[in-house]
């Protein structure tokens, strides 16, 4: 965990607060350039000088981006994408869980629009950056143990009548986590390693704001922020050799992505028609 990264240019969503932050911090104090992507610019702008006075890095950037808005997140990526520079760490944390159904301007349902579009959307487009920091490069996607509950569902903004933004949330972390071993295939030969992962349950203001049932039973219990970042610095900073392209990480370590006898391992053979629906759905 004492690795440099000076020189190393750091993209992480959702980094004004929980994980996202104490991600952004841990890889500024390294050295990193950080870009923060940020919906909220008030709060993106404090979290940018707290991590700046905190780590003495001022390569530390806020980029504004709504991730719900999948035409955002392609301008963001062509911004960015313009100044031609490497990207060595992509981290896909920004994460929602809305209980009720919310259909975006765009016509998504919320949790799918976030979770998965936009994760889908920004690490397809900045491919080509990734690309140029190879060997190095690597995509970590913040997943969630919740999706050991559910299997790869081609109904991907929960078309059922009775919505179940809990159920939405773990289907769209599995869908996270197969589309990591689904990268991986794919970008074996160009230098980018796709690792997903699980931070534990933490005490951010995400779980607190969405699962107030488990905080409250698990108060003192949840992990910090820092803890939940641990495994994302983690994979961050390892050499590529030590790692395993397209698993799924938890605790330092390689953990399955199935458990016995939950019937989920069969529909990962689904991504291939989930990604042609992405595809569609997100106009790349």
């Amino acid at each position: 965990m004492q690795i440099r990264l000076d020189g190393k240019n750091c993209l992480v969503t959702g980094a004004n607060s929980g994980i996202g932050f104490a991600t952004a911090e841990g890889l500024a104090s390294r050295g990193a350039t950080v870009y923060m992507l940020c919906r909220n610019k008030e709060r993106g702008e404090t979290a940018l000088s707290q991590i700046r006075s905190k780590t003495g890095n001022m390569n530390v950037h806020l980029e504004i981006c709504d991730l719900s808005s999948i035409s955002e997140v392609k301008s963001f990526a062509t911004k960015f994408s313009s100044t031609d520079k490497p990207l060595h760490v992509l981290v896909n944390n920004a994460g929602l869980l809305e209980h009720k159904r919310v259909t975006t301007p765009e016509g998504l349902e919320l949790n799918f629009a976030v979770n998965v579009a936009a994760t889908y959307t920004l690490t397809e487009l900045v491919m080509p950056l990734l690309e140029k920091a190879a060997p190095d490069a690597r995509v970590i996607t913040v997943s969630s143990g919740g999706m050991y509950t559910e299997p790869l569902n081609k109904d991907l903004q929960f078309g059922e009548n009775n919505f179940d933004g809990t159920q939405q949330y773990a289907r769209n972390k599995r869908v996270q986590v197969a589309l990591t071993e689904r990268w991986s295939e794919k970008c074996s030969n160009k230098g980018v390693g796709f690792y997903s992962m699980h931070p534990g349950w933490a005490d951010t203001p995400g779980v607190s704001k969405s699962l107030p049932g488990l905080s409250e039973k698990l108060s003192g219990n949840l992990r910090s922020n820092d803890e939940g970042a641990d495994t994302v610095i983690w994979l961050a900073l390892q050499p590529k050799e030590k790692l395993t392209s397209g698993s799924f990480y938890f605790d330092r370590a390689e953990a399955p992505k199935h458990l016995k006898f939950a019937g989920t391992a069969a529909s990962h053979g689904q991504i291939g028609s989930i990604v042609d629906s992405l595809r569609s759905i997100c106009g790349i």
